[in-house]
């Protein structure tokens, strides 16, 4: 993909450089923290951004156990990377599996579209903490719970593709000429839906940061002792008057990352599709 046209976009260039830097602060987040995000300094307690503590600088001061809010921001981005990687990657192989099945085997539809609509009727928060309730709290079970609320938006999407796509005539020769229906689904009809599918990631990974936070702050999510974006709100949301910088930072960087991943989401579906494509080129 030639990515000359973001420089005609100058918003969505500066969410991915956003993107490219969350990335970077997640994979080096050793080398770039100054001090580990579990280090406790009660002198330094609630210190303001820009003060020097008794063992040296904190760039965005220091919590109310005296850790240092930048290393725990910078290895937040590493938590939320991980957990929005893993909703997305969730949501997308078992929401592709289940939305190819029932768009081609008309059988399976009236099963599984149906248990997908019951899944849409609950809104995706309230149906991540029942599933947090019933799996406990964790990485792995948090990316369960909300990997599972947002599949079903998957599904709808590779299901609508698939009943578009069967009825081509490419596909039809193919079924007449004796190819196998998985190979079929494999071969022809996901390779011709992944920019959908990807697009559908973005936004799947922008919408699932918001309710992985939402369920670091309520206490159902990952444990306390992991420095998350989420925790940090929960824990600094007593000190608001006192020291706001504990909420600030944090609630920056969820803003800023669903706020980057939307718009990286945006200009790729509008290059990935080709009649968007023309229409905002001018073509």
């Amino acid at each position: 993909m030639n990515f000359r046209f973001l420089l005609k976009r100058k918003i969505a260039l500066v969410g991915f450089v956003f993107i490219a830097l969350l990335v970077i602060a997640a994979v080096f987040a050793p080398l770039i923290a100054p001090f580990s995000p579990q280090d406790i300094s009660p002198m330094d307690r609630l210190m303001p951004p820009g003060s020097v503590g008794s063992d040296g600088a904190r760039l965005l001061g220091t919590d109310n156990f005296g850790r240092d809010v930048f290393s725990r921001v910078v290895y937040g981005a590493r938590t939320s990377l991980i957990g929005g990687t893993g909703v997305v990657t969730l949501a997308t192989v078992l929401g592709v599996l289940i939305g190819a099945v029932a768009g081609f085997f008309r059988r399976t539809e009236a099963i599984l579209m149906r248990l997908v609509d019951v899944m849409m009727a609950f809104p995706p928060l309230l149906l991540a903490l029942v599933l947090v309730s019933i799996l406990g709290r964790g990485m792995v079970n948090v990316i369960l719970a909300v990997g599972v609320t947002y599949l079903t938006r998957t599904v709808r999407v590779v299901y609508a593709l698939t009943l578009k796509i069967r009825e081509e005539p490419y596909i039809e020769a193919a079924v007449t000429s004796g190819v196998r229906k998985f190979g079929i689904i494999t071969r022809h009809i996901l390779p011709n839906m992944l920019s959908p599918i990807i697009v559908q990631g973005t936004f799947t990974f922008a919408f699932s940061l918001l309710d992985l936070a939402a369920l670091d702050f309520l206490g159902l999510g990952i444990p306390p002792a992991i420095p998350s974006w989420g925790n940090m709100l929960s824990e600094g949301r007593m000190y608001i008057t006192r020291a706001p910088w504990l909420l600030i930072f944090p609630g920056a960087c969820i803003v800023l990352t669903v706020l980057s991943f939307n718009l990286a989401g945006d200009v790729l579906r509008d290059r990935l599709d080709p009649q968007l494509r023309r229409n905002v080129e001018g073509v």
